[in-house]
């Protein structure tokens, strides 16, 4: 039981990491590699300034604000530089590894004996990995919530416009360079968040601790999409991230359960991810779906 409380906590906080490359990845319709330096760059803004005694909602908040300086400067690499997007993600990834050196002044910093989002006074009466839930619940409904709402506004409407089709949106006026950075700086503000959620829940921050978070993140949506297939508006397909992160965590807790090794869990990540990805072609080739309408027809 507490190992599927603790999967079902994990998947709330890295559900952040889905929402923000969302914005990228399915909605400006680019894979943006900026996150694997931005993750670990909000974990070890935030592990330093709690471990110098700041209040670990604020220092949450400056993490963010760190990513978001991140995905400014990718997009503008990308943008006024013409350098491409995925050499300009590449780019900022890799100078950010030296900064979270310079950050934390070492490769790893401890959080012990430190309070945090999750060792607040009134969790206190919460069973062993109930915070985690309860925190990750409560942050993932004001993400989910205020990113559905901006995306409802007449700037989100004209972000949307810029990665369906660039030139139309430039005939309607809107500058698509403006927008393309301020996706990205909104997307690594959450990435830089989540960063700072699950270091906080960790105990500890790391400067490898983003490799191959670019594929949990993929993972979450994926998986989402794959299960629900129907035509979904833009703020269920928000939903199903959270609920694709949730269920990648109790992929990865049976994973452990059957006994393979912690060190091969980013492999698994990896086939999972794959295998999500090929789904609706093998759905189509096998003819799943109709296999699918046919039995449920034969039961009304």
């Amino acid at each position: 039981m507490s190992i599927l409380v603790s999967a079902i906590g994990q998947g709330l906080l890295w559900a952040t990491l889905g929402i923000g490359l969302f914005l990228t990845f399915r909605i400006l319709d680019f894979p943006d590699m900026t996150v694997e330096g931005t993750f670990p760059l909000g974990a070890a803004v935030a592990v330093t300034l709690i471990a110098n005694g700041m209040n670990p909602a604020l220092a949450s908040l400056i993490a963010a604000l760190a990513g978001a300086l991140a995905g400014l400067v990718t997009g503008l690499i990308y943008t006024k530089g013409k350098v491409p997007i995925l050499l300009a993600g590449i780019l900022t990834m890799t100078a950010i590894y030296s900064i979270n050196l310079r950050v934390m002044g070492q490769a790893n910093r401890s959080l012990l004996g430190k309070e945090t989002l999750f060792t607040a006074p009134f969790l206190d009466f919460l069973p062993k990995n109930f915070p985690t839930v309860m925190v990750g619940l409560l942050i993932i409904i004001v993400v989910t919530g205020a990113t559905a709402a901006f995306l409802q506004t007449e700037l989100g409407q004209a972000f949307i416009v810029t990665g369906d089709n660039r030139a139309m949106a430039r005939s309607l006026g809107v500058n698509t360079d403006n927008m393309t950075i301020m996706g990205l700086m909104v997307s690594n503000a959450l990435i830089g968040l989540g960063g700072a959620l699950v270091a906080q829940n960790n105990g500890f921050a790391d400067v490898n601790m983003g490799i191959g978070v670019i594929v949990v993140a993929l993972a979450s949506i994926i998986i989402g999409e794959v299960i629900f297939t129907d035509q979904m508006t833009l703020t269920d397909r928000l939903i199903t991230v959270v609920i694709g992160s949730v269920l990648y965590r109790f992929v990865l807790v049976i994973v452990l359960y059957l006994g393979f090794n912690a060190n091969d869990l980013n492999l698994f990540s990896a086939v999972v991810l794959g295998l999500a990805l090929i789904l609706p072609q093998l759905r189509k080739y096998f003819k799943l779906d109709s296999v699918l309408r046919k039995g449920g027809a034969s039961h009304d």
